[in-house]
């Protein structure tokens, strides 16, 4: 790959509402992570019966949005689409299948693609022993850990224990995914496409005046493109549960598939709420007193989480909390070095927040309902 190449990479367009099926799984059971109300999304994990709705549960922290997979679907890459494409996959190969883990993992480094290779063999050859060892669990713990992900013990250990038993994971996942369409999805579907569409217009639109670093600040809402995010070819697409937040995955050594947030600050995530969903985000973000103290600090330079966490005198997890609040809000923008993050303030977002709320005040009381 030339130096030119990266520079410039070919831009394509994607579009499939299957992604949000499986991502909105995601969503509904780590609803803090992603800033939704915990009650709401256990209200609809409880419309989903109690055999598939204990299969999802357990099983969800081991296996991660199947955005590779869905990229491979046939158009028109809907939720029909991929739950027959998923059904013709014999049970025992479903879950390696939907993860990949038949295929080569494309690497960024040696190191990476040694790890990725020593978890994609661990979860083979559990799915072929029908044994798992306390040491898996633990490489995958850590594994997932550097990833940025938490895995609590109990969980990973039912995950595994499912792992170990792949037909009837297969025929259960299957099961469950279609029990989970029924019950919610089918209904938000019809929710998100007209939003999806109009997002994947907008981000067209912005790439026709913008270079790229631009646009993918722009669509990420924060983010700055470094050398991780760099490819060949990028497949852009547009996401609705996970905005502001992106999803992206490699998928051969000069592809990769970026989602971004697609959602409009003024909508709400939660289907029938009319309160809008970035306005509040930001004054949730904006009403805590170390926030405040984070982005005055952030508003003069960056900051890594650690630097960060020296000048407030709080252990660094804690910083990383307020910063993933501030990062949920748009109200921070992001930078990765290697593995280093720094921070900044979004400076023209915090200004937006309070002309937003204006409009939000002065706005037609009969779109809120009434008490």
């Amino acid at each position: 790959m030339t130096e030119a190449s990266i520079l410039s990479p070919e831009i394509h367009w994607e579009f499939g509402t299957a992604y949000e099926l499986f991502i909105s799984l995601h969503v509904l059971h780590e609803p803090d992570h992603y800033g939704i109300r915990a009650s709401w999304a256990a209200g609809v994990r409880s419309r989903i019966p109690a055999v598939e709705r204990k299969l999802l549960e357990d099983i969800i922290p081991l296996i991660g949005a199947p955005l590779a997979w869905v990229h491979e679907l046939p158009t028109p890459r809907d939720a029909i689409s991929a739950l027959w494409a998923l059904k013709q996959i014999p049970p025992a190969e479903r879950m390696i299948k939907l993860e990949r883990l038949d295929k080569p993992f494309p690497p960024h480094s040696g190191e990476e693609a040694e790890k990725y290779k020593q978890f994609k063999d661990t979860l083979l050859r559990i799915a072929s022993s029908g044994i798992w060892k306390l040491e898996d669990a633990e490489f995958i713990r850590k594994f997932w850990g550097k990833k940025g992900m938490s895995t609590e013990k109990g969980a990973l250990e039912r995950a595994l224990d499912w792992w170990s038993r792949p037909e009837e994971l297969g025929e259960g996942f299957l099961s469950a995914l279609q029990a989970y369409y029924q019950a919610f999805f089918e209904e938000e579907e019809k929710r998100l496409e007209p939003v999806l569409r109009a997002g994947l217009e907008r981000a067209q639109e912005l790439a026709s005046r913008m270079p790229l670093e631009e646009l993918f600040l722009e669509l990420s809402q924060g983010v700055k493109m470094d050398d991780e995010f760099r490819a060949k070819k990028l497949i852009i697409g547009p996401a609705f549960w996970t905005t502001p937040l992106i999803f992206f995955e490699s998928l051969d050594a000069d592809t990769m598939l970026l989602l971004f947030g697609a959602r409009p600050a003024e909508m709400s995530a939660i289907p029938g709420e009319s309160l809008p969903d970035g306005l509040v985000r930001s004054l949730k973000a904006l009403a805590d007193p170390t926030r405040l103290k984070i982005l005055f600090y952030l508003s003069h330079e960056s900051l890594t989480p650690s630097e960060l966490a020296k000048r407030l005198h709080l252990r660094a997890p804690t910083v990383t909390h307020h910063l993933n609040e501030l990062r949920l809000a748009s109200l921070v923008e992001l930078t990765f070095k290697q593995e280093e993050k720094r921070y900044a303030a979004r400076m023209q977002a915090i200004e937006s927040t309070f002309g937003n709320l204006i409009s939000f005040l002065k706005s037609d009381i009969t779109d809120h309902g009434s008490a």
